[in-house]
């Protein structure tokens, strides 16, 4: 129905196309949705809840993760 004559597509592979396209922003969207609630989370917790670190703490840190 979406594609030939009656359709918003003039054959499957511009439709197909266009799926992937809408999922590829489907999904970047709801990561950046995701990355905004995290970082305003982070924001709004009180600065006794920070801890300073150096660069080779954070590093050892994340490789035991």
């Amino acid at each position: 129905a979406n594609v030939g004559n009656d359709g918003a597509y003039d054959n499957a592979s511009e439709y197909v196309r266009d799926l992937i396209r809408r999922d590829k922003e489907r999904v970047e969207a709801e990561g950046f949705a995701r990355l905004k609630a995290e970082l305003a989370a982070a924001f709004a917790a009180p600065d006794s809840t920070y801890a300073v670190m150096d660069a080779d703490t954070i590093i050892r840190r994340n490789a035991r993760r």
